[in-house]
C-alpha cells in the first residue's frame, strides 16, 4: 500500500515537470494568441477556440484566443495587422473583414500587411422563397426579377458585407436587381424572412438549414459553382451558366506580413494536423462547412481574385468607400 502510494505521488509530481519540458520552438517563447474578431459564439469563434485546443502545447507554448470584435471585424483584423510578424499574434476570422471590408469602410489595414497561412473550409450563400411561394427553381425566380426590376426585397448581414456583394455580383452577371434590406446578421434576417418582412432569404447555407430541412424555405439560388449536396432545390454558378460569379464563406488563419518561413513551416504543420483530427472535422460538418484545406499559396489566391471581384462590385452598386 505504502508503496503504491509513493508510485502515485512520483507520478503526479513528474505530470507537469513533463508537460513543461517540451522546449519551445525558435521564435516561440511567448504565447500564442489567436485573434478573433467577432464576439464569443458562432463559426468562427468555435473553429478558433477548437484549433487552439487540439494544438494545445505542442509548439511548446499555450495558445490564446482572444476575442476583439467590433467594426465588421475591423478593430480586431487591424490589430494584427500592426503586430510583429513573429508568429506569436495570429488572426482567425472569416472572409468579411478581409476581401469585402477594405472597399467599402474606412479601414486602417490593407491586404497587404497580412500574410494568409490557411482556410479550412468554406460553404455558399443563398437565396430562398418561403414554402408558400409559386417559384419552384432558380429559372422561375431569375424570370420573375428580371420582369420586375427591384421589386423583390432580400435580407443581407449588412451594406458592403459579403452577403450583399456576393448577391449582386450574381445579379448583374444576370442582368436582373432586387432591392437589399439590411440586418445585423444571417440569423436576423431568416427570422424576417419566416415572418414575411421580406421576399427572399440572402445569407449562409449553414444558418439557413433548419428552414430548409424543416420545408420553411426554398432555397433557390447559391453563390458557390457546385450544387449542395443539402439544398436539392438550388442552383449553382455553374448551373446557372455564370461560373465565374461565384463567392464563398470561408474560414482561415493569417499572420502579420513578413512571418519567417520556419515559424510559418511550424504554426503550419501544427493547424494543418489539428485540422485533420476527426473533433475538428466533425465539427466543420456539423456547421454545415465543406472540410478543404488550402495552404498559404492557395489561400492567398483565393483572398486575392474575391477581394478584386468584390471590390468591382462595389464599384458598381456605388457603394466603395471614399479614398
Amino acid at each position: 500500500m505504502f508503496r503504491r502510494m509513493l508510485l502515485l505521488a512520483a507520478a503526479l509530481v513528474a505530470s507537469p515537470v513533463l508537460a513543461s519540458a517540451q522546449a519551445p520552438q525558435p521564435g516561440f517563447e511567448r504565447p500564442i494568441r489567436i485573434i478573433i474578431p467577432i464576439a464569443p459564439g458562432g463559426g468562427t469563434d468555435v473553429f478558433a477556440r477548437l484549433l487552439a485546443e487540439i494544438v494545445g502545447t505542442s509548439l511548446g507554448q499555450p495558445i490564446v484566443a482572444e476575442n476583439r470584435p467590433g467594426a465588421s471585424s475591423t478593430i480586431g483584423t487591424q490589430f494584427v495587422a500592426e503586430q510583429r510578424p513573429d508568429g506569436t499574434t495570429l488572426l482567425f476570422t472569416a472572409n468579411a473583414p478581409i476581401t469585402a471590408a477594405p472597399h467599402v469602410m474606412n479601414v486602417r489595414y490593407t491586404l497587404d500587411q497580412l500574410d494568409p497561412m490557411f482556410i479550412v473550409g468554406h460553404t455558399g450563400f443563398t437565396l430562398c422563397v418561403r414554402q408558400d411561394s409559386p417559384i419552384q427553381n432558380a429559372q422561375q425566380l431569375i424570370a420573375a426579377m428580371r420582369a420586375a426590376p427591384g421589386r423583390f426585397t432580400y435580407g443581407t448581414d449588412g451594406v458592403g458585407g459579403n452577403m450583399h456583394l456576393a448577391a449582386e455580383r450574381v445579379f448583374k452577371a444576370l442582368g436582373i436587381e432586387a432591392t437589399m434590406v439590411p440586418f445585423q446578421g444571417a440569423a436576423q434576417t431568416l427570422t424576417a424572412f419566416s415572418g414575411g418582412h421580406i421576399d427572399l432569404y440572402g445569407g449562409s447555407i449553414a444558418v439557413a438549414m433548419p428552414a430548409i430541412r424543416d420545408g420553411r424555405a426554398r432555397c433557390l439560388i447559391l453563390t458557390q459553382r457546385a450544387q449542395h449536396p443539402e439544398v436539392p432545390t438550388g442552383s449553382g454558378l455553374d448551373a446557372l451558366g455564370i461560373p465565374n460569379e461565384e463567392t464563398l464563406i470561408w474560414w482561415g488563419m493569417l499572420a502579420p506580413k513578413g512571418l519567417p518561413a520556419d515559424r510559418r513551416a511550424a504554426l503550419m504543420t501544427a493547424f494543418e494536423a489539428a485540422w485533420r483530427t476527426e473533433r475538428f472535422q466533425t465539427q466543420l460538418a456539423r456547421s454545415g462547412v465543406t472540410p478543404q484545406f488550402r495552404d498559404s499559396a492557395a489561400s492567398a489566391q483565393l483572398i486575392n481574385g474575391e477581394s478584386e471581384a468584390l471590390g468591382r462590385v462595389a464599384r458598381q452598386v456605388g457603394i466603395e468607400r471614399q479614398r
